[in-house]
């Protein structure tokens, strides 16, 4: 393993580190909580137990079960090219690292969940009102801010 690549190392165990952090709040929160049940926490935020068996705002989620490998697949695409492009970055594009190893961990958060029981546990609920932003997990939240990162550095690369 050459310098360059040790360095790498430590971007692949903060990947490992947000997937394993969101298994332990999905694991909590499948401990605490029955399907739908509902606990508020501020007047803005709940904690809820939800199933998703698509993509972000429930994408393909009445699809009939193909949609599960299919996103098994494509997270394993898309793992295996944030892998090698985090491996080819310069030592100086640490923001890009850091974005790459939160989606990186994210979706493996996300695709552990596929593989065990072929839906995404999401409880995380915002919500102003009566009107509720999809409930996600720890693993979306990793990915949203990976995905603002790379915006930002590719807006100050410009």
């Amino acid at each position: 393993m050459t310098g360059n690549s040790s360095r790498k190392i430590p971007w692949l165990l903060l990947a490992l580190l947000v997937a394993m952090a969101d298994q332990l709040t999905k694991w909590w929160v499948l401990e605490s909580f029955a399907p739908g049940e509902v606990r508020q926490v501020t007047p803005f935020f709940n904690l809820v137990l939800t199933f998703n068996k698509g993509a972000a705002f429930s994408f393909l989620s009445g699809a009939g079960g193909w949609q599960r490998w299919f996103f098994v697949g494509l997270t394993l695409v898309v793992g295996v090219g944030l892998i090698v492009w985090l491996w080819r970055l310069r030592p100086d594009e640490g923001l890009t690292a850091l974005g790459l190893s939160l989606i990186l961990g994210g979706a493996m958060g996300n695709l552990v969940d596929r593989l065990h029981s072929g839906r995404v546990t999401d409880f995380l609920d915002f919500h102003w009102q009566q009107w509720h932003w999809p409930a996600f997990n720890l693993a979306d939240s990793a990915i949203t801010l990976g995905v603002a990162l790379l915006i930002l550095v590719s807006l100050q690369e410009k």
